[in-house]
């Protein structure tokens, strides 16, 4: 008799545990599939993104050109650091951007710069500098109106990025127009200027490092 009891008593037990097992277990499977769903409609999501992108993968993949090998990996001069800054001060972090640093200061534009929002910058480097004579970069840094004309003609009032610089043409804040032509991770301004280091984000500004400066047309 007594074993009946007990028998009756675990037949019970497990007939009430049971349910409570099984639900836990659907449970899980139901979270696993959830999960599993997510992680299947973010690649699709990825891979739709990608493939929208196919002939511009610098649009979500960051940071694009040669000169980028450059950039230091980690402090203030870095991608991420310059990310923090606004762009005059990100832009005098960079040693390649010095000339243009200076100029920027002789104009008076640091806190112009720094202080405007959602804007993109074409920058020139040292060695674009270097291609326009001595004699005649002296002159421009030496004339403020000329130099703030030229200088303000490098930056467009809104962010561009690489997906609208294949046939782009833009109004800066000189007032003329500027134009971008290219695809993929290779692009030109103005037919001229080949962008070396592109995508690049400050604070508040998309930056693109050009090998030519910009000069607007009078």
């Amino acid at each position: 008799m007594n074993t009946r009891i007990r028998r009756t008593a675990i037949t019970l037990a497990v007939a009430a545990v049971l349910p409570l097992a099984l639900s836990a277990c659907s449970d899980n499977a139901g979270d696993s599939a959830a999960s599993n769903s997510g992680k299947a409609s973010a690649a699709a999501t990825a891979s739709g993104d990608s493939m929208d992108g196919s002939d511009n993968p610098s649009s979500a993949d960051g940071p694009f050109g040669p000169a980028c090998s450059a950039v230091p990996e980690t402090g203030a001069g870095s991608f991420d650091g310059m990310a923090q800054d606004p762009v005059a001060t990100a832009a005098s972090h960079n040693p390649a951007l010095s000339t243009l640093v200076a100029a920027v200061q002789k104009a008076g534009l640091v806190d112009t710069l720094n202080n405007a929002r959602d804007i993109t910058v074409f920058a020139p480097t040292n060695d674009a500098f270097a291609k326009i004579p001595k004699a005649t970069l002296d002159k421009v840094l030496n004339d403020k109106a000329q130099l703030t004309k030229i200088l303000t003609y490098h930056v467009v009032g809104q962010k561009l990025t690489p997906a609208d610089l294949p046939k782009g043409s833009f109004a800066t804040l000189e007032k003329s127009r500027l134009t971008t032509s290219g695809s993929g991770e290779s692009y030109t301004v103005n037919d001229s200027a080949k962008v070396v280091c592109g995508n690049v984000r400050t604070a508040n500004a998309n930056v693109y490092i050009v090998d030519t400066v910009l000069m607007p047309t009078d």
